[in-house]
């Protein structure tokens, strides 16, 4: 059973409906969150191992903004990309192909992995009018205060995907080591917004299709960052980051940010890599006020 969310209420005011479209020889499931005719559409992209779920609680804090939020090739309802391996092009390129053929002129945001993903795609040529990231990759993960941790990380995949398909695939969705990854990752001290974030890893973190598009998305995630992507954006960005993050330092995003053409930081205290759990409503409110210009509607 779902734990409640505290962000149920404001979410269940918003219109969604589910779509399907084929991208890249594969079908891409999305949501499409809020009216349709929205001054502005905002397309996000969630991280690694989750899905469209887990961006909900900012958007139950954009009400009059239409979001469009499709599940990655390879995880929730979305397939993998037939005969492609899962690296930084093929995301970029899906991504592509993508917004052209749902929401040509959207705002580009993503999160996390999607921070990636979003920012190669804009610096190859997908046009956007203004990019967001939230909780950006701004570093290498090899390095900073949790490079111990990563090389675990690379480990627990690596062993997922050599071990018997069944061994290692019951490894990859091991309860126990999905809610010590929800633990290291929580910052919030508020038991029922903690159930909550737990319980949302339970239920989604483990929806990949199979164990070798997870071990090759993370091959993907850990081999980028937005820093070899950013010089190339020329569209203004807004960077949404935690001066509690474990995965990107804030001091390295205080640097990812004057890689940027034009960037602006906005850093949100108290929080880790989970702002779009713990801290949604200032995310939201840090998002409308960069996108003011394109006439976002006042709550």
């Amino acid at each position: 059973m779902l734990a409640p969310s505290p962000y149920a209420a404001r979410l269940d005011r918003i219109p969604l409906r589910r779509e399907e479209s084929e991208v890249l020889g594969g079908r891409t499931a999305y949501w499409i969150y809020g009216p349709d005719d929205a001054e502005v559409t905002v397309l996000a992209v969630h991280g690694f191992r989750g899905e469209h779920h887990g961006l909900e609680p900012v958007v139950a804090h954009l009400p009059g903004v239409r979001v469009i939020m499709p599940d990655l090739p390879g995880f929730g309802e979305t397939a993998p990309l037939p005969g492609r391996v899962h690296d930084i092009d093929a995301y970029a390129q899906w991504l592509t192909e993508f917004v052209a053929r749902v929401a040509p002129g959207a705002v580009i945001l993503g999160h996390s992995f999607g921070s990636i993903v979003a920012a190669a795609a804009v610096a190859g040529g997908l046009e956007t009018p203004r990019l967001i990231l939230v909780n950006p990759i701004g570093a290498p993960a090899l390095e900073g205060p949790k490079a111990v941790l990563t090389r675990l990380a690379i480990l627990y995949y690596a062993l997922g995907a050599r071990l018997p398909e069944s061994i290692g695939t019951e490894l990859l969705r091991n309860r126990v080591i999905v809610r010590a990854m929800s633990i290291a990752m929580a910052k919030t001290r508020d038991p029922e917004l903690r159930r909550f974030v737990h319980d949302q890893h339970d239920t989604y973190f483990s929806r990949f299709a199979d164990r070798e598009v997870l071990s090759q998305a993370f091959r993907t995630s850990v081999s980028h960052d937005v820093r070899e992507f950013a010089p190339r954006i020329s569209a203004p960005t807004l960077l949404v980051a935690a001066q509690r993050d474990d995965i990107t330092p804030i001091e390295a995003e205080r640097r990812l940010v004057g890689l940027f053409p034009d960037a602006e930081l906005v850093e949100i205290a108290h929080v880790g890599h989970l702002i779009h759990y713990e801290a949604p409503a200032e995310a939201a409110g840090a998002i409308r006020r960069f996108l003011r210009p394109l006439a976002v509607p006042v709550p």
